[in-house]
């Protein structure tokens, strides 16, 4: 039996309800200590790429271009097996998404978590 998905932002606090916790940001939080973050998994192959996320940053207003050239990177490889790493996780417990994004729905996130439960 699989959990939910859900998304949770690396500043507040983790809660027993999360079930198993997995950083998808490429960068570790700022001010964030390893301790606080109570993760069972940094997913960074699961991440945009630094040069996507810069690319990400400086075209804030360019969102359905970086959402397809996303895709492309999570077709890679490396990407998949990070993609499979989650959904084992999921396939036994309830797995939240953990994000430093101050704009969670206009981030890689959204994209990530459709990509994750087409796979299932």
């Amino acid at each position: 039996m699989s959990g939910d998905y859900r998304v949770k932002r690396a500043y507040d606090a983790a809660a027993k309800a999360d079930g198993k916790r997995v950083l998808v940001d490429r960068l570790w939080p700022r001010g964030v200590s390893k301790e606080d973050a109570e993760l069972d998994l940094w997913a960074k192959d699961a991440t945009p790429s630094n040069e996507l996320r810069k690319w990400l940053h400086a075209n804030r207003d360019e969102y359905p271009e970086f959402v397809a050239r996303y895709n492309a990177e999570l077709d890679g490889d490396a990407q998949q097996a990070a993609l499979e790493e989650i959904r084992a996780l999921h396939a036994k417990h309830t797995v939240t998404l953990v994000t430093a994004a101050k704009d969670v729905d206009d981030s890689h996130v959204p994209v990530l978590l459709k990509r994750l439960k087409e796979g299932e």
